[in-house]
């Protein structure tokens, strides 16, 4: 009940703050970009804010007790690429004078096409990083509060929907700055909490992981997703209802939703594809996937596509076009960076301590959930039920924040780059998407978000960050240059994603590279934009648009302002 009402109060917030929004709201640019009058600090914790979703604030902890220590990549990858994003790209793209993306492509390249490709491309991203949100904040609000999977979903895409078309950039903005500041205070307070309740005897075996083989106590799986276990003994299991189930050897296939208890003893059947938490090779400081070999492959896969794919995030590029010059998108990367560099130092504690107290949820396809489900492994009593309720607003919040930049970006490419409209048809973008997003999510209860997200990650390093990184710094990039790069990297990460979901099993290096396929789709989507642009001439104007993308800007004056603020 108090997870629920916790929950239900960062919803409420976050629609109060997108109302506040509505009486700044009088143009587009004002709907996409804020009119250009965020200040750094303020920029930065929206960016960290919407940066920080749930793959972060639940699925890199959920995946260190799943996949083991060499999770903590993640993290890595993401903080590392804003360090890329503030050198390479957030000065030149405020400079540009865009408002998305495909705004962008157009403007550097003059190629409509370009823009309509782009603004695909934004669709693609975005539905692959908003589904599992929303799947996320159905899960959670399931597990904490038993209510059904799709209350959740359905609770989280009618706030995000709401505050956006209420208040725009401007609302998404307020609302995102302070959720940051919520999940860094609701992340670090919990996890200092259950270092010192935990006591050393699990502080010991977080540090010293032994592969979870048989049941300590009677524990009760219930079962997220469909899953096929493999019982090597025989074991009598009860029913939530105490009814005796005896799973004998061989394979069984538990339903969605069902519910078993283990008795304390038994040992733990094995899941396909799987290993148990503290298995052999789980504290290696790399990543092996579903224990295919090749972690240093692995590895570098997720790297690749973490770090590049920051910079070709839709709408994280989005918040530098509301700084009020090249210099403050530039503090704004800074800033950010020190931000997520605090935070992510955490989510490995409660990956760790994941995989002690509650290692069972990898049976039940659920390690999303380790991070609310801890604190009352801990204690059952009111402190357990109150860090678990502040963990749960934490999460939402994380939800809602991301959820806010990514509709706002698929919103932008709909009604301002595929179909340009006034205010209404992005806000009849806005609620249209959320319908859909949530749709989608209701059938995505059983994908990791962490997998999902990266996936998005995949997608915008094999299309974006080519695009914009020689469009910033390549005067030789030509409109079908970028075309092509970007259909080569759009065709080859959606194809390898696609084969991975509903292709053949495959094992070794090649599921690797095709459930992970930036270390190829990335040098493809580069080498097919060189070779295609050197095929042709960049037209005469390209230097000088380049220029206007490193030049400095000079300040503005007030009557100048003032029309950019009433401008579209």
């Amino acid at each position: 009940m108090a997870a629920g009402l916790v929950a239900a109060s960062v919803v409420l917030i976050t629609l109060v703050i997108g109302i506040r929004g509505v009486a700044a709201m009088r143009s587009t640019s004002d709907f996409l970009v804020a009119s250009r009058r965020v200040t750094p600090l303020l920029n930065a914790a929206a960016v960290s804010g919407e940066y920080l979703s749930a793959a972060s604030f639940l699925g890199i902890a959920g995946l260190v007790v799943k996949d083991g220590v060499g999770a903590l990549w993640y993290p890595v990858g993401f903080a590392a690429g804003y360090i890329a994003m503030l050198v390479l790209v957030a000065a030149p793209m405020r400079r540009s004078g865009a408002l998305t993306v495909p705004d962008f492509a157009e403007a550097r390249l003059a190629s409509p096409r370009l823009r309509k490709l782009a603004a695909v491309v934004v669709l693609v991203i975005g539905g692959l990083y908003l589904v599992p949100q929303f799947r996320t904040a159905g899960l959670v609000l399931s597990v904490v509060s038993a209510t059904p999977y799709w209350v959740g979903v359905v609770l989280a895409g009618t706030a995000v929907a709401t505050t956006l078309a209420l208040g725009g950039m401007r609302a998404a903005t307020y609302v995102q700055a302070f959720q940051f500041c919520l999940k860094l205070v609701l992340f670090i307070v919990p996890a200092i909490w259950l270092v010192l309740t935990a006591g050393a005897e699990v502080r010991d075996a977080a540090v010293q992981p032994t592969e979870f083989t048989h049941f300590s106590q009677d524990t009760p799986v219930t079962f997220r997703v469909d899953v096929t276990l493999d019982v090597e003994q025989p074991i009598t299991a009860f029913t939530r209802e105490g009814e005796p189930t005896r799973l004998s050897e061989g394979t069984h296939r538990m339903a969605a939703d069902s519910t078993l208890v283990f008795p304390g003893g038994a040992r733990v059947p094995e899941v396909a594809g799987v290993s148990p938490p503290g298995s052999p090779g789980w504290e290696r400081p790399l990543l092996d996937f579903a224990g295919a070999g090749h972690p240093l492959l692995g590895t570098m896969a997720v790297l690749i596509a973490t770090m590049l794919g920051t910079m070709g995030l839709p709408h994280v590029i989005m918040r530098f076009h509301t700084s009020p010059d090249g210099r403050a998108a530039r503090r704004t990367a800074a800033i950010t960076v020190t931000l997520l560099s605090v935070f992510y130092l955490f989510p490995g504690v409660y990956g760790v301590l994941g995989s002690v107290l509650v290692p069972q949820l990898y049976l039940a396809g659920a390690t999303d959930t380790a991070v609310v489900a801890l604190p009352m492994q801990v204690d059952t009593g009111w402190q357990g039920t109150l860090f678990t309720a502040l963990l749960t607003g934490g999460a939402f919040a994380a939800f809602l924040a991301t959820s806010l930049g990514l509709l706002l970006a698929s919103a932008g490419a709909v009604a301002y780059d595929l179909a340009p409209a006034g205010l209404g048809r992005l806000r009849l973008a806005v609620v249209a998407l959320a319908t859909v997003v949530v749709c989608l999510a209701l059938f995505a209860a059983h994908l990791d978000a962490g997998v999902l997200v990266t996936w998005a990650f995949t997608v915008a390093a094999s299309t974006f960050s080519p695009m914009l990184v020689l469009g910033i710094w390549w005067p030789k990039l030509t409109a079908p240059g970028a075309i092509c790069g970007v259909l080569a990297g759009l065709l080859a990460s959606s194809g390898a994603i696609a084969v991975t979901l509903f292709g053949p099993h495959v094992s070794g290096w090649l599921a690797i590279l095709l459930a992970q396929p930036a270390p190829w789709t990335v040098p493809l989507a580069y080498l097919t934009m060189v070779l295609v642009s050197l095929r042709g001439r960049p037209p005469a104007w390209s230097m000088p648009a380049m220029l206007r993308l490193h030049l400095a800007e000079e300040p503005a004056p007030p009557a100048a302002r003032h029309r950019d603020r009433t401008a579209r």
